[in-house]
């Protein structure tokens, strides 16, 4: 009795592992299906290196002294671009979350501001809910722990625990320019572990 006790608890442990496992590996499997193609494989397709920066006009790639860090479940993101441009005051990224994403990537100036954080779980949840790929955040964002596990790029300069005012409501849709690029409405961008490009026409079709 007592052996085939063991032997049923120890068949239910590896069940249990194994529904974890395959779990895992559905979870893994989704976010690969859905992630770009890696920045430097789009690089080498249009030939781009060293030597054609900056003027190469098809690949802009933003600046990597800005360091910007990944934040979101979805590391690698891309989609065309909606921009909003607002400093320390962020009701233009709620707006801008609140409307139907259908893909794209919300680019935010804001100015590359460190003493607030323009984005937080609230806001991001909208923008999965949306259907919005991603947002690359000029200035920083918090509720990183609870943003980490949502399945949506994230790229900002850093975290912040204090919120942003919501005095300016800021501009929608206008070029807006860091790290050397200016990236407007329309255009697509494309990020991951490497970097962000940022071109007039898809570079993945």
């Amino acid at each position: 009795g007592h052996f085939s006790s063991s032997e049923s608890r120890v068949a239910m442990l590896s069940r249990s592992i194994f529904t974890g496992m395959a779990r895992t590996v559905v979870r893994a499997s989704s976010v690969r299906a859905m992630s770009a193609i890696p920045t430097p494989d789009l690089c080498d397709k249009f030939d781009l290196d060293v030597s054609k920066l900056p003027t190469e006009t098809k690949i802009k790639v933003v600046d990597p002294a800005l360091n910007f860090r990944n934040y979101g479940g979805r590391v690698a993101f891309s989609g065309q671009v909606s921009t909003v441009k607002a400093h320390e005051s962020n009701p233009a990224v709620k707006k801008a979350f609140e409307e139907p994403g259908n893909g794209r990537v919300l680019v935010v100036d804001a100015g590359g501001s460190l003493r607030c954080a323009m984005l937080g779980d609230m806001i991001a949840e909208k923008g999965v809910k949306n259907g919005w790929a991603g947002i690359i955040m000029y200035g920083c964002i918090r509720d990183s722990r609870a943003i980490k596990d949502m399945p949506i790029g994230v790229k900002a300069l850093n975290t912040h625990p204090v919120k942003s005012h919501k005095k300016d409501a800021g501009t929608r849709d206008v070029p807006v320019m860091f790290g050397g690029v200016s990236i407007s409405p329309g255009q697509y961008v494309y990020a991951d572990e490497d970097g962000i490009l940022v071109s007039d026409s898809p570079l993945d079709q």
